[in-house]
């Protein structure tokens, strides 16, 4: 039987075993009606619950991978032992209406990648 412990923030596995990887949750916001009017497009990723910390998360904009105009935060210990963190993409507004599609994608090495996709022709401006 595995234990986990909060203490001062720090997870400790107490007892054999492997806690195991958990894969994180994701939940992808797409841009406001007023971002778009304003000329830009705002996206928020959502990664919670996955298990260990070192989930990361990216972007991808039509198919390709995008870094530029990408903030993210430090992932952030929950009281259940999990972490949760988020990324932003902002794009200009025009860009994010010929993308065809936006994903974000959780990838840790050795497991298989998480993602959510939004294409802007489904999303209701």
């Amino acid at each position: 039987m595995v234990t986990l412990t909060v203490i001062n923030c720090c997870v400790f596995r107490l007892g054999s075993g492997d806690v195991g990887v958990v894969q994180p949750t994701l939940s992808l916001l797409p841009p406001s009606r007023v971002e778009l009017e304003q000329g830009r497009a705002a996206l928020l990723c959502l990664a919670t619950g996955g298990f260990p910390s070192d989930w990361k998360l990216g972007w991808k904009v039509g198919g390709s991978s995008r870094s530029a105009g990408v903030s993210d935060s430090p992932g952030v210990l929950g009281k259940d032992g999990t972490y949760s963190r988020s990324s932003a993409l902002t794009l200009p507004a025009d860009q994010w209406k010929k993308a065809g599609s936006v994903s974000c994608e959780a990838s840790r090495s050795g497991q298989t990648p998480v993602s959510q996709t939004l294409n802007p022709d489904q999303c209701s401006e």
